[in-house]
């Protein structure tokens, strides 16, 4: 792998601000990497994802120092809407995105847009709405579907462009349950299938760590932790301190090691989880546990 976007000693401050959104930033993301971004409110993770696809600065005025790169090109040198060709983002509100009056002509929206023929188009919407399970809600509005569809066809509308970066900013802060898996299941099938570069942030990490290959932790415009996910969670403690809380499973087998009855790896998944949990309970009725 190759790295994608290389983030060098960045800052950002937004016009009429004293404080920086984000500062001194350096980051490197590798081609095909899935990167799960946390952090509380106000932490720059929404500034960060804007300054990938260059609505900063183009739509926000402020001050900048250091360089984003992606693709080896500095934001700021590409040609005015080249870089959302390569880079596309889901917002949190996907009404916000939405233009057209049916979902089959919001999916189709942007890849016209990017001149493509109708061959093509057609081809790339057939396999998104097969992807995103979108099929019985072609001809609905995209304003009078539920919030889970809604977000699936934001999706399915940035995918359709098939952009080698793909940014989701809290894609299901606003979703139920079962519409956050159903989102976390199209990356799921995303990842496997395509190997795009995805940076998600997030707050729900019982659906996000599983698919993370790396985790960063931002606070107060810092990037306080990025490492492999397995290795980012050895920081619980800190984590936990700073007001992130990872998923029950991982904190039940944190605290099994802080009173010494558990050495090995916490757990990323409920199915690793179980299984420590059956071999613990195995070496207990051993008589291997003190």
């Amino acid at each position: 792998m190759s790295a994608l976007i290389e983030i060098k000693d960045y800052s950002w401050r937004y016009l009429y601000t004293t404080e920086p959104a984000v500062k001194n930033l350096n980051l490197t993301v590798e081609e095909g990497v899935f990167l799960g971004v946390i952090g509380p409110n106000g932490s720059g993770k929404t500034t960060l994802a804007y300054s990938l696809n260059g609505l900063i600065p183009g739509q926000y005025h402020g001050v900048k120092e250091g360089a984003v790169y992606v693709a080896g090109t500095e934001v700021e040198e590409y040609p005015k809407g080249e870089l959302q060709r390569s880079v596309g983002v889901v917002f949190s509100d996907p009404e916000s995105q939405f233009t057209a009056m049916t979902v089959e002509d919001e999916l189709v929206f942007g890849m016209e847009n990017l001149g493509m023929s109708i061959p093509e188009i057609r081809e790339r919407l057939e396999w998104v709405v097969d992807l995103t399970n979108l099929s019985p809600l072609l001809l609905k509005p995209p304003y009078e579907i539920s919030g889970g569809q809604k977000q699936r066809v934001a999706l399915a509308a940035v995918l359709a462009m098939t952009p080698r970066v793909m940014i989701l900013d809290e894609p299901t802060s606003m979703l139920d349950p079962i519409s956050r898996k159903r989102v976390f299941d199209v990356l799921a099938k995303l990842k496997k299938e395509q190997k795009n570069t995805i940076i998600v942030i997030e707050h729900s990490l019982e659906n996000l760590i599983p698919l993370a290959d790396r985790m960063a932790f931002m606070l107060n415009g810092e990037l306080v932790l990025e490492d492999e996910t397995r290795p980012f969670f050895t920081q619980i403690a800190m984590l936990m301190e700073k007001g992130i809380f990872p998923p029950d499973a991982m904190q039940f087998f944190h605290q099994l090691n802080l009173r010494g009855w558990y050495d090995g790896q916490l757990p990323l998944t409920v199915e690793e989880a179980a299984q420590s949990l059956r071999a613990l309970l195995a070496r207990t009725q051993a008589g291997g546990l003190k």
